[in-house]
């Protein structure tokens, strides 16, 4: 019986490492968009994983999505920020461009590469700032709610923020695995 089990677990641990890191797996985690992801990511020092990361967060790579909060696109850009961004990248703007993949993963990354300008490049910190709003991050850090760090991530006082950086972080790191011999 327990060289049942030996063998079992052992069969079992090779099985789910195989799916772990099968084709399969590419399925789940696509990188869709990879003309746009890729140049703009380089553009704004941005790791495109990252990018294809937050793009499963936000909408799971629809182009037409967009939240109750009014978010738009791909990367779930809130309409003030897009704006605020294409001023400063001297480009037109109308809300119905953020459902363009290409103008919203332009936008995406250049908002996301001035949060890691802003934040010294805390990975942690640009989550939750491109989930909760930069304003509230600056808030929190500066009445020391939070300090920043993932292992205090729980003393962030929305739940929805904690919940995105996790699942972000998770993407990302799985991103990375599945796609680190294709740069």
């Amino acid at each position: 019986m327990i060289k049942f089990l030996i063998i079992s677990g052992i069969i079992f641990g090779l099985g789910y490492s195989i799916i772990l890191n099968s084709p399969v797996q590419k399925i789940i985690y696509p990188v869709l968009y990879p003309e746009y992801i890729f140049p703009y990511a380089e553009r704004y020092q941005v790791d495109p994983y990252l990018v294809a990361a937050v793009i499963r967060a936000e909408s799971r790579f629809s182009h037409t999505a967009e939240s109750g909060s009014g978010a738009k696109g791909l990367m779930q850009i809130m309409p003030d920020t897009a704006k605020w961004a294409a001023e400063q990248l001297k480009l037109d703007y109308d809300q119905e461009m953020l459902f363009d993949p290409e103008y919203n993963i332009r936008i995406g990354c250049w908002y996301l590469g001035q949060l890691f300008h802003n934040f010294q490049g805390n990975l942690v910190v640009v989550l939750a700032s491109y989930n909760a709003g930069e304003g509230n991050v600056r808030k929190w850090l500066g009445k020391n709610l939070w300090d920043g760090r993932l292992s205090s991530l729980d003393r962030i006082p929305f739940t929805e923020t904690r919940l995105y950086v996790y699942k972000v972080l998770k993407y990302y790191e799985r991103y990375r695995a599945l796609y680190k011999n294709n740069k």
